[in-house]
């Protein structure tokens, strides 16, 4: 009798066990699925999982600029979470992939960058990402490392995988070619050197943005050629910038760079528009999902977003300064704020935008803070306008949908206007 009651004890713990490690399974999932855009192939990552070892994961970066912008650390969040789950994190950079210059997304051949720009831009690669992911947790490689000891016979080699048909698939290629805009033959060679990269590498998964879905997809297919268990592809949406539209980019000027001044980073986060602030929420918080869901609930329920916006800007300052930093940078943000002895209370308008802006004069005149139009110019040109405490200068400058800003004429008038 003590014997059967001892197996079913047994197995009664056995499976409260697999019970727990299911909904730690899933929870782990969804932490993981976080802010993705598409997981390749579908259920993949959590037969992956249910191997129980550490997995493999792979995120590469060609070192094209000096310096990295938020944008770029949607990735390497991605990287930090499978981190703290205990998998084992490659920061890949392509310093040969760089020098052929990755074609994604461009209509024109992109320059590649010459050696010694490749290894400037990858020195100060590593001492950024170490802002985010655990030093001790990270192998950093590069791919020269095997593709620079591959020789003219192996690349005939490798590139026997793939064919022109299917790299013709590739959206950028197709408008090209069909536009008549020439394809170079070393641009083929991007995606099947990358793909080789999860060979050399043995991946398990892949992270990567939208645009280099079809390279990660190349990476399953060579894995799978070279009698590896194809990775799976995570793919993550492209960051919009400041201006909410445009994915975020040094050369569109909407970006954040990580290293830049607390204060100014700081501010330009208090800059985006309350729409864009829980995009930002989910895929640069380290926050968890039902803490964000929170912060949105009372948000709804009177809070006012700026506030949530100061929770999002102090935490983003911190990670790349330090706390103090992040606090002094909302002390001065305030203190601009409420130049001008702003007043507790004052009039709130929602204004409907044109084709999802409208122009600051035109806002200043429905908000009623400024008779017409020409006395709006006549009060920029004089600094006489503020948005949230920054004086403006721009007279043509659009104001996006979706933002919410006190805006501010003279000592006396002000308005909070939410733009829809």
């Amino acid at each position: 009798m003590l014997q059967f009651a001892s197996v079913a004890t047994d197995t009664n713990n056995r499976l409260e066990q697999m019970s727990e490690m299911s909904a730690e399974m899933t929870a782990q999932l969804a932490e993981l699925a976080r802010g993705s855009d598409e997981i390749l192939p579908e259920n993949s990552l959590a037969e992956k999982l249910a191997k129980g070892r550490p997995l493999i994961v792979k995120a590469g970066f060609d070192p094209t600029a000096p310096d990295l912008h938020i944008g770029h650390t949607v990735l390497i969040n991605k990287m930090r979470q499978f981190q703290t789950y205990g998998h084992e994190v490659v920061f890949l950079i392509g310093d040969f992939t760089g020098m052929i210059g990755d074609p994604s997304g461009k209509n024109t051949t992109r320059p590649p960058l010459s050696p010694e720009e490749i290894k400037a831009n990858a020195a100060t690669y590593e001492a950024q990402i170490f802002k985010i992911l655990d030093k001790d947790k990270t192998r950093v490689e590069f791919n020269s490392t095997w593709m620079g000891k591959m020789d003219a016979a192996g690349l005939v080699k490798l590139a026997a995988h793939h064919t022109v048909a299917r790299m013709l698939e590739r959206d950028d290629f197709q408008k090209r070619y069909k536009g008549g805009q020439p394809i170079l033959i070393h641009e083929f060679l991007y995606p099947i050197v990358q793909g080789y990269d999860s060979v050399a590498l043995k991946a398990d998964v892949e992270l990567g943005g939208t645009d280099q879905k079809f390279n990660l997809l190349v990476g399953r297919q060579l894995q799978q050629a070279y009698g590896q268990e194809p990775q799976v592809v995570l793919t993550t949406p492209l960051l919009e910038g400041l201006d909410g539209v445009q994915k975020m980019s040094k050369s569109q000027g909407n970006y954040i760079g990580i290293t830049e001044p607390a204060a100014e980073m700081f501010g330009k986060l208090m800059s985006i528009s309350d729409d864009l602030m829980w995009r930002y929420f989910e895929v640069l918080s380290f926050r968890s999902l039902e803490d964000i869901a929170g912060l949105k609930a009372r948000t709804e329920d009177g809070l006012n977003p700026r506030d949530a916006k100061f929770e999002l800007a102090i935490e983003i300052v911190a990670r790349f300064h330090d706390a103090a930093a992040a606090e002094a940078a909302k002390a001065e943000f305030v203190a601009r704020f409420q130049q001008g002895a702003m007043p507790d209370e004052m009039p709130e308008r929602s204004l409907p935008s044109q084709d999802g802006q409208l122009g600051i004069a035109h806002l200043l005149k429905s908000a009623g803070l400024v008779s017409s139009t020409s006395d709006a110019f006549r009060m920029i040109k004089q600094g006489a306008v503020r948005i949230d405490g920054e004086r403006i200068e721009d007279r043509s400058l659009q104001i996006k949908a979706g933002t919410t800003s006190v805006y501010q004429v003279g000592r006396r008038r002000f308005a909070r206007v939410k733009l829809t």
